[in-house]
């Protein structure tokens, strides 16, 4: 990742990461999260979390890490940090899997 050559503060890296989650909760279709996400991101940034929201589900049905890595082709330690933060993070994946996968959201 690219460093910069001073820091910002603690404040303005909040400031601005609280800007980009409102300007994402404002969009409120797919096609446009989609455009603003492609302008956003680089396909290698796009791809990492494409691959981390793939293995999302298949964790919460309880596929072995190895079989999700020969379903996905996403590497077991990526697997596992996923799965980690799904038990451990700020329930940010537990909020999009109960709107995109209620079904998962009720067993968990």
């Amino acid at each position: 990742m690219k460093q910069r050559p001073l820091t910002l503060s603690r404040k303005d890296a909040d400031a601005g990461f609280k800007a980009l989650a409102k300007a994402l909760a404002a969009l409120d279709n797919p096609a446009d999260v989609a455009a603003f996400l492609r302008d956003l991101c680089t396909p290698a940034e796009l791809e990492a979390m494409s691959d981390r929201w793939r293995v999302v589900p298949l964790l919460l049905e309880g596929v072995p890490y190895r079989e999700i890595h020969e379903r996905t082709m996403v590497s077991v330690t990526t697997v596992g940090r996923v799965a980690r933060t799904l038990e451990q993070g700020e329930g940010g994946y537990a909020a999009a899997v109960r709107h995109q996968f209620p079904r998962l959201a009720e067993s968990h």
